[in-house]
């Protein structure tokens, strides 16, 4: 911001730039602000756009050589996009490392002694073993004939504790992301949308920070009257506000932004289903942090079978405190332990050996994963979901049930492909050690050139290697990945060999001639098939039609032309509807009608596989116009309409269902500026199959 307005500041004696600080959209914050109002932070600022400069750099590098590389190479690899990131990759790294260790598990059987006793008319009691469980079932089996020559448990002592859960400490991003996970089922990405949108209404404070201590100016009385009129907490609330608030656990200040904190009340109407559910555990959150800790009675009972040793615990409430707004996290009812004292009896009522088997680790879950990359420090409160999100968008790990992350046979691949060729690249040490760096800038102890030149040193030399490296990671890629000449289904006839070429649909889509060892690259995100075999006038390949589905639009294309544009006007990834040959009865110059009404550039050109619903559509955007519907034929005339320069077009209707006046079935005319085709033409938009997000994807290297 510096960079941009001191140059055309108003030039006096002395230029003062300030910058005002706060943390939540609300009067007293930002009054507050400007009455405290500071100097800008060029360090902060240098160590962001270090950071940013690496990722970029770093990212674009990687990603662009192994997309290249692997593009060409495997018919049911999705090479779109075979992204690399100095974070993207190392988080990756934690799923795959989750996933080895899973495969590699290999269970042990144990046993346990499961023995329950009871005491006149009371429920029997599950023990627990003091030895908890052997590996080998003989020893086992020796101890249960050990406490089997007793018939009683006797009680050797009975202890009664009173223990306190501890209140939460103060709210940050990384709690609030691992939360919404685990228990609210949003991923890391859509709870930051939640939360910053709840920011920007005021709602809460700012939702990026690592602090979780309050500073003791923060008027956190305030905060909670605002909560005491909500009906699903204003009981706690009001009674805290009487008897008064307990201080909030002391936490670490990290010296960006309070905790997140409710602002303002609100409602479920107000926020809607997600935003409310993300306000409502921020707001239960805030009310714990300044609650009791939750009293309870622990009490244990320790048996003796025998020579054996058992016990039995129970817990008993005693006070909620926090857990009355976090029921979640509170005591669950138990049972009562029947009332006893050391040297009583209890009836056995069965002993036995209980066969098990350990089981492996489950898949990672966000939550969990958030875990690891903090402690690593892999990204920022701020960029862990982008990064988290980029591996679930490339295809990397897929989001199942219990948002469990397990990684494709991509991701595997090319972590493991990684590990073969650097290891560094991978794992989270180098990345880790970057980060420090760049905090060291942050406080202006490193200079921001040096640290830049000197890590671009480091993956310079590391990206060269890699280059050199490649083929051992194609070998990993050829065990799980077809080749391009045994996938895909003929589709269309070379215009070179004239054999059939191959239609590879894994993304990106494309035709492949295995006689010519040629590919050729396709349109995306729609559907390819064979446009009545016909054949290009400059290099004789069969047409494909493209189509983005029944409600969108569709265009012939020659794949040949779509790689190699034939005129100097065109460029790669035109279709016959952008061809300016002359006299090809399939390019814009046969079948162009007029300027688009929408977009600057585009033009309107007749679609002649939509009969007898037939379209136009623009040539550049999503613009469709659907006219003379039910007409046996729509030509475009070789004239121009002398009002608007548009081609004329020529229409048959057939005489059962002609809209045309007085019975006519033909008449040519302007589609624009014709009376007669007025109310036979409606503009709309075509439905596109996917998101036009999908082309902004390639802008996340990290």
């Amino acid at each position: 911001v510096l960079d941009a307005i001191q140059p055309v500041m108003n030039r006096v004696r002395e230029q003062s730039v300030y910058r005002a600080k706060f943390s939540s959209i609300t009067d007293t914050d930002i009054w507050n602000a400007m009455d405290h109002l500071g100097e800008p932070n060029r360090n902060e600022a240098l160590s962001v756009d270090a950071r940013q400069e690496l990722d970029l750099r770093i990212g674009c590098a990687f990603t662009r050589f192994q997309t290249k590389y692997f593009q060409g190479k495997y018919g049911n690899l999705d090479s779109t996009l075979i992204s690399f990131g100095p974070c993207q990759t190392p988080t990756l790294g934690f799923c795959v490392e989750r996933h080895d260790k899973i495969q590699s598990f290999k269970p042990e059987t144990y046993w346990v002694i499961q023995a329950k006793v009871f005491k006149g008319k009371d429920s029997p009691l599950t023990l627990d073993w003091s030895r908890v469980r052997v590996f080998d079932r003989e020893v086992g089996q020796m101890f249960v004939n050990l406490a089997k020559t007793s018939r009683v448990a006797q009680v050797e002592s009975v202890s009664k504790k009173e223990k306190a859960k501890q209140r939460p400490q103060a709210l940050n991003t990384v709690e609030m992301l691992k939360v919404a996970s685990s228990s609210l089922g949003m991923s890391p990405q859509h709870t930051m949308q939640i939360a910053e949108r709840l920011y920007t209404q005021g709602y809460i404070s700012y939702p990026r920070t690592e602090t979780t201590h309050y500073p003791e100016n923060f008027d956190l009385k305030g905060a909670l009257k605002q909560q005491s009129s909500n009906p699903y907490w204003a009981e706690e609330v009001k009674a805290l506000l009487s008897t008064g608030l307990n201080r909030p656990r002391k936490g670490s200040d990290v010296g960006d932004h309070p905790p997140i904190t409710p602002m303002r009340a609100a409602s479920e109407g107000e926020l809607g289903s997600d935003g409310w559910r993300l306000y409502d555990y921020i707001t239960r959150h805030f009310i714990a942090t300044v609650s009791q800790d939750c009293k309870y009675l622990q009490t244990t009972i320790d048996f003796t079978i025998g020579s054996e040793a058992f016990s039995c615990s129970g817990k008993t409430l005693i006070s909620a405190g926090y857990t009355a707004v976090m029921p979640w996290q509170g005591i669950p009812l138990e049972e009562a332990l029947p009332a006893c004292e050391c040297g009583d009896t209890f009836t056995v009522d069965e002993i036995k050996l209980v066969e098990k088997q350990t089981s492996p680790p489950d898949y990672l879950t966000e939550a969990e994963l958030i875990t690891l990359m903090e402690k690593h420090g892999i990204g920022t409160d701020a960029s862990i979901p982008v990064h988290i999100n980029n591996v679930c968008q490339r295809n990397y790990v897929t989001v199942e049930n219990g948002r469990k992350l397990k990684p494709t046979n991509l991701g595997i691949v090319l972590v493991h492909g990684y590990y073969k060729t650097d290891a560094e690249l991978v794992l989270p040490t180098i990345r880790s050690a970057v980060e420090k760096q760049l905090s060291l800038i942050s406080l202006g102890k490193a200079n921001h050139q040096q640290v830049l030149q000197h890590t671009l040193d480091i993956f310079k030399r590391k990206f060269h290697y890699f280059v050199d490296s490649i083929p051992s990671m194609d070998e990993l890629m050829e065990v799980s990945f077809s080749p391009i000449a045994a996938s895909g289904k003929p589709l269309s006839r070379c215009g070179k060999c004239h054999r059939f070429m191959k239609y590879i649909q894994a993304k990106p889509s494309r035709l492949h001639c295995s006689h010519c060892d040629e590919t050729y690259s396709l349109p995306h995100n729609g559907a390819i098939k064979l446009y009545k075999e016909l054949r290009c006038p400059l290099d004789d390949f069969e047409l494909v039609l493209w189509t983005s589905g029944p409600r969108g639009k569709s265009y012939p294309l020659c794949p040949y032309c779509f790689s190699n544009p034939p005129f100097r006007d065109m460029k790669k990834g035109m279709g016959c509807n952008e061809c300016t040959h002359p006299s090809c009865q399939h390019s814009l110059n046969s079948l162009g009608i007029g300027q688009c009404v929408e977009c600057d550039g585009g033009v309107l050109v007749l679609d002649p596989t939509s009969g007898p619903k037939w379209r136009m559509a623009c040539n550049t955007c999503n613009v469709v116009v659907h006219f003379f519907e039910h007409a046996h034929r729509v030509q475009v005339a070789q004239e121009s309409c002398e009002a608007c320069d548009a081609s004329l077009v020529a229409v048959d209707f057939n005489k059962t269902r002609t809209p045309l006046p007085a019975g006519e079935t033909q008449h040519t005319g302007c589609v624009f500026c014709d009376p007669v085709f007025q109310d036979l033409v409606e503009l709309k938009h075509a439905t596109m199959r996917y998101r036009d997000k999908m082309a902004a994807l390639a802008a996340y290297f990290v």
